[in-house]
């Protein structure tokens, strides 16, 4: 195992319409700091040297620099902080985190604007916090991978989010199809896209990075949406993850992906990438079918 990603928290200072996480905010307490260090031997057992401290939000645990620290203690090289980056906005808590270890940054911006961004995090404020998150992260030199979750609501401003994206001097970023659970099963009517409406505005957006020379990735798009970006699926270089969520355990995350979370479709053993494409998230094909999957010739 190459990861460990241990929810420490569910309670959340944004609200986003397509989280997966649902009503697990209402329904879980914070994990105890003994019951998450119990968790990150586990995880080191395996042999993993990446940590990604997620939730909800982690960084309103209280106790996130003792564990971070511990991480550190036991061995982990890697230690990612998942998050929505608002945190972020006060320099002297960048500088904190960064001293007790963390020393890789993965904040979520889900437009180029207040308006599109707040929208879909029902926060106000929560884009200019964002933003200068990232800001403060790289003026003191870490490392920022920022995710943005696709959405029909932000669909035609993805060109606008990847030029920001890479003025803002990110590292790496990345487009996420909504898995269609929790909050985003809720509110799929209006919030997710069809898969086939994402071009070119997707391709655009990768555009801006990769001219930068900036590594930029899509989770959740098969192959046959991306004639040409191939190099830019996330599957192809995910690690193996092992999963500590609210109260149960995930051994491995890329094979709960490729058994459960993920499928193929009746054409799909047609395409040229059947053995290396995971598919889409199940719940898509469920709610509007297969007719756009049209397999690559081989």
């Amino acid at each position: 195992m190459e990861k460990v990603d241990i929810k420490i928290k569910f309670k959340c200072n944004n609200k986003c319409s397509f989280c997966v996480q649902g009503d697990k905010r209402h329904r879980f307490k914070d994990k105890t700091f003994t019951k998450v260090k119990q968790e990150l031997s586990e995880g080191r057992v395996t042999g993993a040297e990446t940590i990604v401290f997620t939730g909800g939000e982690p960084t309103l645990h209280k106790d996130i620099f003792k564990l971070i620290e511990f991480s550190k203690k036991i061995g982990f090289k890697t230690v990612q902080i998942q998050t929505n980056g608002r945190m972020f906005f006060y320099k002297n808590f960048c500088k904190e985190i960064i001293s007790a270890g963390a020393n890789e940054f993965n904040p979520s911006l889900h437009g180029s604007t207040e308006d599109i961004h707040d929208f879909l995090t029902n926060a106000q404020g929560s884009f200019v916090q964002t933003v200068k998150g990232i800001m403060n992260l790289k003026s003191l030199g870490a490392k920022v991978i920022t995710n943005s979750v696709l959405t029909e609501k932000n669909r035609k401003d993805l060109p606008k989010l990847g030029k920001l994206l890479t003025s803002l001097g990110v590292d790496c970023y990345q487009f996420a199809f909504p898995h269609i659970l929790g909050s985003a099963l809720e509110n799929y009517k209006w919030l997710v896209p069809r898969k086939s409406k994402l071009n070119p505005w997707l391709k655009c957006a990768l555009d801006y990075g990769l001219q930068a020379g900036i590594q930029v990735y899509t989770e959740a798009i098969p192959f046959c949406f991306m004639k040409g970006y191939e190099d830019c699926i996330a599957e192809i270089f995910m690690p193996n993850a092992k999963v500590f969520d609210a109260d149960f355990k995930m051994n491995d995350f890329k094979n709960y992906r490729l058994t459960r979370g993920k499928v193929k479709g009746p054409n799909c053993r047609k395409c040229r990438y059947f053995s290396v494409c995971e598919g889409p998230w199940v719940e898509y094909p469920r709610l509007f079918g297969w007719d756009e999957f049209k397999p690559v010739n081989l």
